[in-house]
C-alpha cells in the first residue's frame, strides 16, 4: 500500500512589528512656515553687509545700486592714506597678545576652580560673576591712574593688560565649568600610572578641553578687536592706534567719507569672519564625549 505522505507545512516566519515613529511636533508643521520667517530674517541680515559692500566699491559719486565698475580705490585709500596697514598690525598684535595671557591665565585659574577646594571659593566666584555688571567705561579712570604711574601710557601693553583683565572673569568661569565636566577618574588613572598632577593634566585633560580653550580665546581675541575705549584711551600715537580708533578718524564733524568708512569696515571685519569660519566645528564638538563609559 503506497500511501501518500502530507507534505510539511510551511514555516511562516513573522517578523517583529516596530514601533511607530513618534511624531514630533516640529515634523507636523509646513516647510514654508519655517524657510519664510529665516528668508526674511537672513535678508535683514544680509541687507546692511552688501549696503557697506556697495558704498566700498562702486565708484565716488556714483548712486547706483549695483556696484559696477568696481573699483578698489576706497581701498587703497584707508590702506595707505589712513595708515589701516599700521592699525591693522596693532589690532593684530593686541587682539593675539589678549588670546595667548587671557587663555593661559583662565586655564590655570579655571583648573584651581574646578579641582580644589578652598575656604573662600564661593566668595571668589561671586566676586568674579559680579564684576560681569561692571562697565568696562567705569575702569577706565582707575587703570588710566595705574598705567600713567607705571609710565605705560601710548603703549600697546596698556591695552593688552586691560583687555585682559577685562576678559579674565568670565573666562575664568567658563574654563572651570569645561574642567568639570572633564571626568576626575581620568586624572586618576592617569595618576596610577605614574605621572604627575602637570603631567597628567597635559595629557589627559588638556586635549578634552581643546573646544572650550578655542570657544574662549576666540571671544577673547575678537572682543580685543573689537574694543574701542580702552585704545583711544591709553593710545594716544597715531602710530599705535588699533581699526576701532582707525575707523573713528574717517568720521569728522563736517563730513564723513562713506566710501572709505564702508572699506575700513570690511577690513575690520574680514579677519573675524575668517576666524569663525576656521574654529566654527570647534564651538560645537562635545569635548568629553565618551571618554569615559559605564
Amino acid at each position: 500500500m503506497i500511501t501518500e505522505i502530507a507534505p510539511a507545512p510551511e514555516r511562516v516566519t513573522t517578523e517583529p512589528t516596530r514601533p511607530a515613529k513618534r511624531r514630533r511636533a516640529w515634523d507636523e508643521v509646513p516647510r514654508r512656515h519655517i524657510y519664510l520667517p529665516l528668508s526674511i530674517y537672513l535678508l535683514f541680515t544680509l541687507i546692511p553687509f552688501y549696503w557697506i559692500l556697495l558704498f566700498a566699491l562702486r565708484r565716488p559719486g556714483s548712486t547706483s545700486l549695483v556696484p559696477w565698475p568696481m573699483t578698489f580705490e576706497h581701498f587703497e585709500k584707508v590702506w595707505n592714506e589712513r595708515a589701516f596697514g599700521t592699525y591693522f598690525q596693532n589690532s593684530v598684535l593686541v587682539g593675539v597678545a589678549t588670546l595667548l595671557m587671557t587663555t593661559l591665565v583662565a586655564l590655570a585659574g579655571g583648573y584651581a576652580l574646578a579641582r580644589f577646594d578652598f575656604r573662600i571659593k564661593k566668595g571668589f566666584m561671586l566676586a568674579l560673576l559680579c564684576t560681569q555688571f561692571v562697565p568696562g567705561a567705569l575702569l577706565l579712570v582707575p587703570l588710566f591712574e595705574i598705567f600713567a604711574n607705571l609710565r605705560m601710557i601710548n603703549s600697546l601693553v596698556s591695552v593688552i593688560i586691560a583687555e585682559t583683565v577685562f576678559q579674565l572673569p568670565l573666562s575664568m568661569i567658563l574654563i572651570s565649568g569645561f574642567i568639570r565636566n572633564v571626568p576626575y577618574s581620568l586624572e586618576e588613572a592617569a595618576w596610577v600610572d605614574g605621572c604627575n598632577r602637570f603631567t597628567a593634566f597635559r595629557i589627559v585633560v588638556l586635549p578634552l578641553l581643546r573646544p572650550g580653550l578655542i570657544a574662549v580665546g576666540s571671544f577673547a581675541f575678537v572682543h580685543a578687536w573689537n574694543h574701542f575705549l580702552f585704545a583711544l584711551m591709553f593710545l594716544s600715537d597715531q602710530s599705535k592706534q588699533t581699526i576701532p580708533v582707525g575707523l573713528n578718524t574717517l568720521m569728522s564733524a563736517d563730513s564723513v567719507d562713506l566710501g572709505a568708512l564702508a572699506a575700513g569696515g570690511i577690513i575690520a571685519a574680514v579677519p573675524v569672519v575668517i576666524v569663525f569660519a576656521f574654529i566654527q566645528k570647534w564651538l560645537i564638538t562635545g569635548f568629553s564625549a565618551g571618554a569615559v563609559k559605564g
